[in-house]
């Protein structure tokens, strides 16, 4: 098969990055960041397994995969950008400490192109620093990563079904996407190097074109002769163990501005091995290769941990909540302070967890009027709401100039 079905371990890896991207939003793990690499494999290794999966079986529907993706994606940060946006702006209204128009005004038009999956380019646009520590704080700024995810859901699928076709036999088609996946990194990889900017690598780390490298890792790790090659590895336990410290130890030391080496190369090498990671994890697991005492699988053991499990379950609806709270709660409180974030977390768990269980999995898994015609004209209907949303919400008014003094 091409990739495997549901490996509790996977889940764990999700714990893992989303408790490095928490950790790092907290002041608290330097290199946390390349937790959203880690998300960006895992879900390039994860669609396209299930792409080359429905190919062997005999047909890619499209239209069933994104609607699947719609259905997984769309009804959480539609609630999370609905109930963000009027909540801010009803605080300036109340005239909240903290909260001022130009955050209003941001926000809004962040959420306008975080609907559109757009984001990232609109904040480049913008000049919107990713690592501004001290710029003008958006409570949306996070999405860029979903929007990067979302940009690749759209154009990928095409691009593994043109393949498909155009092999002419049919065992050769999986060596084809990985050829063409590839080509995708080294150009992808290459384009990051090429635009980097020193002073500021926000161009390089979140525009689509130059974190692509990290999807399609994903996807060569997905494809049957990279997973032959993995399954040939002796040692693939303690190998996957070592990956892990490795990779954990990097979160530790790196620094986002600081470490320049992660924008020539180095944020490929970190992509390469957890390609490698999920590789080794799905084939352990999937195979059930364990040793009698447990030692040379100690990174399953840890990955199958039921709280790391757990994080993972809820990453989603967490990453999408604990950024605008992280903003939010020290500018209400005037205490900028790691008790305050943590607080703030604390509270993104919560609504996570609520979000998953109240929204996320009942649309997904048991909504029938969710799919088919029906979910399509309410996604319509949703979508339209929130558009009228961003653009007839009432503005602050722009802050007058006095050029008399002139």
């Amino acid at each position: 098969m091409a990739g495997s079905t549901h490996v509790p371990a996977l889940d764990g890896l999700r714990g893992l990055a989303i408790g490095g991207v928490l950790l790092f939003h907290a002041g608290i793990l330097p290199g946390g960041f390349l937790g959203v690499d880690l998300f960006f494999v895992l879900s390039g290794f994860l669609i396209t397994g299930l792409l080359l999966r429905e190919a062997e079986a005999g047909r890619v529907s499209l239209v069933g995969f994104w609607g699947r993706r719609l259905r997984r994606l769309f009804p959480a940060i539609a609630v999370m950008l609905t109930g963000v946006t009027v909540s801010v702006w009803a605080l300036q209204r109340l005239g909240a400490p903290g909260v001022g128009a130009d955050l209003v005004r941001t926000t809004q038009s962040d959420a306008l192109w975080s609907q559109l999956n757009l984001v990232n380019w609109h904040l480049l646009a913008q000049d919107a620093s990713y690592w501004d520590a001290y710029g003008q704080a958006r409570v949306f700024e996070h999405l860029w990563s979903i929007a990067v995810e979302e940009q690749f859901y759209l154009v990928w699928p095409l691009v593994v079904v043109a393949v498909l076709v155009a092999a002419r036999k049919r065992r050769y088609a999986q060596s084809a996407v990985l050829v063409v996946a590839a080509v995708g990194v080294v150009v992808s990889a290459s384009a990051m190097a090429l635009l980097w900017d020193p002073a500021d690598p926000t161009r390089v780390y979140t525009g689509t074109d130059t974190r692509a490298f990290s999807l399609l890792l994903g996807a060569v790790a997905a494809t049957e002769p990279v997973r032959s090659a993995i399954r040939s590895l002796p040692r693939r336990g303690e190998s996957a163990g070592i990956l892990m410290v490795g990779i954990l130890a990097s979160w530790v030391l790196a620094d986002g501005t600081g470490s320049q080496w992660l924008f020539t190369g180095g944020l490929l090498l970190h992509a390469s091995g957890c390609a490698l990671l999920i590789g080794l994890v799905a084939q352990i697991e999937h195979v059930g290769q364990v040793a009698e005492d447990g030692s040379s699988n100690a990174a399953i053991l840890v990955l199958d941990a039921r709280p790391l499990r757990w994080l993972g379950g809820v990453s989603y609806s967490l990453y999408l909540w604990h950024w605008p709270l992280i903003v939010l709660l020290p500018a209400l409180t005037g205490a900028d302070t790691l008790a305050v974030k943590l607080a703030a977390i604390g509270i993104a768990l919560l609504l996570a967890t609520a979000s998953t269980h109240l929204i996320e999995a009942p649309i997904r898994f048991r909504a029938s009027w969710a799919r088919g015609r029906s979910g399509a004209s309410i996604l319509v209907l949703v979508s339209a709401v929130m558009l009228v949303l961003w653009l007839g919400l009432p503005a602050p008014e722009a802050p007058r100039i006095d050029i008399g003094e002139l």
